[in-house]
């Protein structure tokens, strides 16, 4: 499986730091919060001037609540749709999270109880917004803070039968495996061994802390070393196309940022933007 998606190191574009993304030579691509973007255009200000100069945008859903029992919103996925058209994104990407269930929004991206239930449920939202997106599709599993009851499939077994049921991509956020198996006490490493890499479209990469006993995937916190060597192994099995440090909120001096960028573009071996 191929992808025309991005490539090379990027950063979760954000309001609070466009100035900061515009000054990156090297950049190459960067990732919106689609629900922040205007489906309609005109598009920001920073975000149109990085599309002028030939930087990739992927909108990056997270409202559409793929994993809910009920149907896919259909106004949410047209607002994708239009989305994706107005930057002209190679792929869009989406959570294997439910957010709204019986009318009520949580607010927050909730895990899914690891069944074949929940798998049909994906795969057939996955489908209804395939049909309306003009690009492929990427999923990212989440940060869990608690496992259901009646898991009947461990995680890469999840991903997997979830993948092979919508042809998806994967979007693999490395901070969240790091997280997962840390509050789990399983080994990051077993669950790179079982995922099938070659679906990967891009990686994520972001900071956390510990609260009270567990890990929390906070991203307002610097990236830790343990998930940099995560970031190697992972490159050192199959490097993804692409790489994208997320930060949102508690922003660092320049500085700091840009020591990040670097410390993520020795790990991966791909080219610094800095």
């Amino acid at each position: 499986m191929s992808t025309t998606g991005p490539a090379g190191l990027g950063i979760g574009w954000r309001p609070e730091i466009a100035g900061f993304v515009a000054e990156l030579p090297g950049l190459r691509f960067v990732e919106a919060v689609a629900e922040a973007l205007p489906a309609g255009g005109p598009l920001p200000d920073g975000l149109a001037a990085l599309r002028g100069r030939g930087v990739t945008v992927v909108p990056h859903g997270v409202r559409l609540s793929l994993g809910g029992a009920e149907p896919v919103d259909p106004a949410r996925v047209a607002h994708l749709a239009r989305v994706a058209a107005l930057v002209d994104a190679p792929l869009v990407s989406e959570h294997i999270a439910f957010v709204r269930a019986g009318g009520l929004e949580a607010g927050h991206l909730l895990p899914l109880p690891r069944t074949r239930a929940a798998v049909a449920a994906v795969a057939a939202n996955v489908r209804r917004v395939r049909a309306e997106l003009p690009v492929p599709i990427a999923l990212e599993p989440i940060a869990a803070l608690f496992d259901w009851p009646d898991d009947e499939l461990d995680e890469a077994d999840f991903l997997t039968e979830i993948l092979a049921a919508t042809d998806a991509y994967l979007l693999l956020d490395v901070a969240n495996v790091y997280a997962n198996a840390r509050n789990r006490g399983t080994d990051p490493l077993a669950l790179l061994d079982r995922l099938p890499l070659d679906r990967v479209a891009y990686a994520h990469v972001a900071g956390g802390a510990e609260q009270a006993g567990r890990y929390h995937d906070t991203h307002t916190d610097p990236v830790p070393a343990a998930v940099l060597e995560l970031v190697g192994a992972l490159c050192a099995r199959r490097r993804p196309p692409a790489l994208l440090l997320e930060r949102d909120g508690h922003y660092p001096p320049a500085a700091e940022l840009r020591a990040e960028l670097d410390a993520l573009a020795a790990a991966s071996g791909f080219p610094a933007v800095t």
